[in-house]
């Protein structure tokens, strides 16, 4: 496939601006990744008051015919201000707002979007409906008068996976799974850009806590496939740098696999969990965003069915 000339414009390094705490200012700065395109980047961290519970990168498509909104971040607050930020740069009206999965910072910002299309995958939309209220609480208490005013507003639309052409951009939504159930990926053909939602991290560790291993290791897979195909060629992950190439990808899969293997032989040498969680991460992935923090709560999610099928195998 012949990439767009935009698409091949280097991106620059992220300068992501620290939100104003006093203000209840996320200091949003959309940044051109290519033609047309913009990436709002949140802070490569944790959920925090320092940061609003902004750690998310949101993205926009001006296509000539409209705006395509992907993701609304953690707050009525953010959404509100994510509108601003757009508005500043086209006039176009926004046609649609996608939401990539089900975890509260892909959607919680819809509130401020009321008026227009917001959409995502059926089996998402069921989990923003059913886990809504327990995020509002927890972000609340993460992050306290940033989220004021923020109540769950899941998609209001479901769509399927189909190909899209809005303007000059051709938008090709497919559904993987493996982060959630049902991760929505966003390819535009005319840029070469995929929106890969929480499929893919980079330089943070990933969160799993709607994730299967193995089925996220498959769609991993089934992406790198694609780059090869030249289906795309710069990547917009849920956290972390935007970039080219397979990084992402292969971090997020070297990860899995080596967190896999961890709990795998830890459960058939009986080692419990307090003594699992003082293990050491290698020195590649130590420098990662939210480590240990993340790893931990991995190892305490899922460390338990790993004893369990250890103690059910026949001895």
């Amino acid at each position: 496939m012949a990439l767009n000339a935009g698409a091949q414009t280097p991106i620059q390094p992220s300068a992501a601006n620290r939100a104003d705490m006093q203000k209840l200012d996320y200091r949003l700065e959309p940044r051109r990744i290519a033609e047309n395109t913009w990436v709002i980047e949140g802070p490569v961290e944790d959920f925090s008051r320092s940061n609003g519970c902004n750690i998310i990168n949101t993205a926009f498509i001006a296509t000539d015919q409209g705006v395509v909104v992907i993701n609304t971040g953690p707050s009525r607050l953010y959404g509100e201000q994510q509108r601003k930020a757009i508005e500043k740069l086209t006039q176009q009206p926004v046609l649609r707002v996608f939401n990539l999965n089900l975890h509260p910072d892909y959607f919680l910002g819809n509130a401020a979007w009321s008026d227009k299309p917001t959409q995502a995958l059926a089996g998402s939309i069921a989990g923003m409906k059913a886990e809504g209220a327990a995020y509002e609480d927890n972000l609340y208490r993460l992050c306290g008068d940033w989220m004021r005013g923020t109540q769950a507003e899941p998609a209001r639309e479901a769509i399927q996976p189909q190909t899209i052409r809005l303007g000059s951009h051709v938008l090709e939504l497919r559904r993987l799974h493996g982060h959630t159930a049902d991760d929505l990926v966003i390819i535009d053909q005319t840029t070469g850009v995929l929106f890969a939602g929480g499929l893919v991290f980079a330089d943070r560790v990933p969160t799993t806590p709607h994730a299967d291993p193995q089925a996220w290791l498959a769609s991993l897979q089934v992406l790198r496939q694609w780059q090869d195909d030249g289906l795309f060629k710069w990547v917009v992950p849920s956290h972390g740098p935007v970039h080219e190439g397979p990084r992402g990808m292969e971090q997020t899969s070297d990860w899995l696999q080596w967190l896999v293997a961890l709990m795998q032989r830890s459960a058939e040498k009986g080692v419990d969990l307090s003594e699992l969680l003082r293990t050491r991460v290698p020195e590649r992935f130590a420098g990662w965003a939210a480590q240990p923090a993340e790893f931990h709560r991995s190892l305490a999610q899922w460390y338990p069915r790993y004893e369990q099928q250890a103690l059910s195998k026949p001895k």
